[in-house]
């Protein structure tokens, strides 16, 4: 086994720490991903990437550092979460038109007992969209298993007008914190000088 599992099955999270060269497996984290009464956004995703680590380091054990991340996107202060259905995602759609939402980002490094945590906060405005627009954007299958029914690391792109923050961490893995938080578990990635990029 690597010495880095990733505690998630997203391809776009995995090709985002391929970026950094480092060796990691897959491995899925089940927990109860429901937003608790009260809870605020922030403690929200930070608790999820923790539970998430958590969940997967006692499946590989405490010698396997393992890197958890969570996304919400954030528009007056509720999480939209990914879309129920075709209907769900044109009102969130709908919602995020000509306006500017928060997108959060947690990511959660554990090896053993040490667990090392980061927020990666940014913000993107949208362009005004028409029911037009929307709805050839969900004839794709981009929006259906996305936070705020969109990728912007595809046609939904185009949706952007202007962004502030991390555009990785936007996609769901904000890079600077990663490597950080990987130096410190002593995990390499290519730029340490260590890591293959082979995986």
């Amino acid at each position: 086994m690597s010495d880095l599992v990733l505690a998630s099955q997203s391809p776009r999270r995995a090709a985002l720490l391929q970026q950094l060269g480092a060796s990691f497996t897959q491995q899925p984290a089940d927990i109860d991903e429901r937003q608790l009464s009260g809870e605020p956004v922030e403690d929200y995703v930070a608790r999820l990437a923790w539970e998430k680590s958590a969940a997967v380091q006692s499946k590989v054990g405490n010698n396997v550092a393992v890197l958890a991340a969570d996304t919400s996107v954030i528009l007056d202060g509720h999480v939209l979460g990914k879309p129920e259905d075709h209907f769900d995602a044109l009102a969130m759609l709908a919602r995020l038109s000509g306006r500017e939402h928060q997108v959060l980002t947690a990511v959660c490094v554990r090896l053993g007992a040490q667990v090392e945590e980061a927020l990666s906060d940014s913000r993107v405005q949208f362009r005004s969209l028409d029911r037009e627009q929307c709805e050839a954007y969900l004839l794709t299958d981009e929006p259906w298993d996305k936070a705020g029914a969109y990728g912007i690391q595809g046609l939904a792109g185009a949706f952007v007008e202007s962004l502030s923050g991390s555009y990785s961490g936007i996609v769901g893995l904000p890079l600077a914190e990663t490597w950080d938080l990987l130096r410190r578990v002593g995990v390499p990635t290519a730029l340490d000088g260590s890591g293959d990029g082979d995986e």
